[in-house]
């Protein structure tokens, strides 16, 4: 049995503006014909490498960039990370072959919203995109299952500690929304706080997880159940 299709965010009433980002014609040309026939989406643009991805979304501000990772003149992972720099509300959902932690927790750190392999169905990716639409984070199932299983591993053989992690409540209310991919600003207006607040909280809960990057916070989410996995 086929899984149901995503309902589409009632709030806002625009078409999700995707721009795709993938060097190989054939992959675009396909994309662009799937979300072409969505209802709710529209392709604003597409780019054919990682530093023409940079350029297009700053002229087109598109709300969703499809991103392969290995392309020429500059990764996908580079690119990510520029983009998240100078476009901090636009989303990013990886589309790849590569079924890798490496690939995936760069990925995440770079700032991507979701990782999603190639070879997947045509619904399972309108569903991620309406998910990273929503602010939640996409990680392909396949992925949820290899990154679960080598959790599993690691903890077996004592290769990973779980001890209790001393946050506040209010601290792992913020790490979700950290793991989510919100930023410090979108963070403090969905909690009703300043955005100093908000960055205290987060040197909190750094210095007491001993954990810098991005990718290991939303690691350390996943494995706390504080942010659900689609299936």
């Amino acid at each position: 049995m086929s899984k149901p299709r995503l309902q589409a965010p009632t709030p806002k009433k625009r078409r999700i503006r995707v721009l795709i980002a993938d060097d190989h014609a054939i992959v675009r040309e396909g994309l662009r014909a799937l979300l072409d026939g969505q209802p709710d989406i529209e392709v604003a643009g597409e780019a054919t490498d990682g530093e023409q991805a940079v350029k297009i979304t700053s002229q087109l501000l598109p709300d969703i960039i499809l991103m392969d990772i290995t392309m020429p003149r500059l990764s996908g992972l580079e690119a990510i990370g520029q983009i998240r720099r100078q476009n901090p509300d636009v989303k990013i959902l990886v589309l790849t072959m590569h079924e890798s932690d490496d690939y995936f927790f760069k990925s995440l750190e770079a700032g991507a919203s979701g990782y999603f392999i190639k070879g997947g169905s045509s619904q399972e990716l309108v569903n991620a995109l309406y998910t990273v639409w929503n602010g939640d984070v996409f990680i392909y199932p396949s992925m949820t299952k290899k990154l679960l299983s080598d959790y599993v591993r690691r903890i077996n053989t004592g290769a990973e500690r779980d001890t209790y992690d001393g946050l506040t409540p209010r601290e792992r209310e913020i790490l979700r929304l950290i793991a989510q991919g919100n930023t410090n600003q979108e963070i403090a207006d969905l909690l009703v706080l300043s955005v100093a607040t908000v960055q205290t909280h987060r040197a909190h809960i750094i210095a007491k997880l001993g954990l810098h990057r991005r990718a290991d916070l939303v690691k350390y989410a996943i494995k706390r159940g504080f942010i659900t996995l689609d299936a």
